[in-house]
């Protein structure tokens, strides 16, 4: 067992010994699918991730931490996923495009939405926004048979469409899948069109109205959330 394998494991030790298999369950509500869960709440983690992440950078330097990280997102739970994302949040301001292709490399390892929003929306997403030529290759996973994969594509330029970038980038991706028949696809079509519509009210709705009689419901009212109801009308007007 190499140093990392054995802080890992410490870590998975002091999950086990510190969750709620009462909470467990009760977390199992929000997923359509099966998921594994320790029993943490989100402010638990994020405190355990502080502690871990100071353990680790005094004793060595962030590629270790990079590399716990790495390992505990390959992991079951839902308390690993989020622990690993915590862990690297306060360096991706100096993470460039080496990261992330290794980050992109943890997409096959997500299993729920959980995992997937955390990644994309803390640690990817604010990348794209900090360096452009990073955009193209999140194009290139709308075109995944991975649903995960579709769903990240979105996802992931959730931070750009809040910050008002690549508006044309963003139209071009949700145009990709709007038909696309995965659930957690659709509404994160629409999640990242409704965070469009704060800055670019006008190019989102122009975009609605255009796509409004082939685009899901689902998308359309997700998209419309943010909107004037005179607008959000005239898009889900039968």
């Amino acid at each position: 067992m190499n140093e990392a394998d054995f802080l890992v494991r410490q870590v998975q030790r002091e999950l086990e010994r510190g969750g709620s298999p009462e909470y467990a369950k009760r977390v199992q509500m929000f997923f359509k699918v099966p998921v594994q869960a320790y029993g943490w709440r989100t402010e638990e983690v994020r405190k355990l991730a502080d502690k871990v992440r100071g353990e680790i950078l005094a004793q060595h330097d962030e590629r270790m931490l990079f590399e716990v990280a790495e390992k505990l997102f390959a992991g079951p739970t839902l308390e690993e996923t989020s622990l690993a994302v915590a862990l690297l949040e306060r360096s991706v301001k100096r993470f460039g495009q080496k990261e992330f292709r290794r980050l992109e490399k943890w997409l096959p390892h997500i299993g729920d939405w959980s995992g997937c929003d955390a990644l994309c929306c803390t640690l990817l997403g604010p990348m794209v926004v900090a360096h452009a030529r990073l955009l193209p290759r999140v194009k290139r996973w709308a075109r995944s048979r991975d649903y995960w994969h579709r769903r990240a594509a979105v996802v992931t330029l959730v931070p750009s469409a809040r910050k008002g970038h690549y508006v044309g980038g963003i139209l071009q991706v949700c145009g990709r899948l709007l038909k696309d028949k995965e659930y957690m696809v659709q509404k994160g079509v629409g999640w990242l069109l409704k965070e469009a519509t704060k800055v670019h009210r006008a190019k989102v709705v122009r975009f609605l109205l255009r796509v409004r009689k082939e685009a899901p419901r689902l998308v359309l009212r997700t998209a419309c959330e943010k909107l004037p109801q005179r607008e959000r009308r005239r898009i889900l007007a039968l």
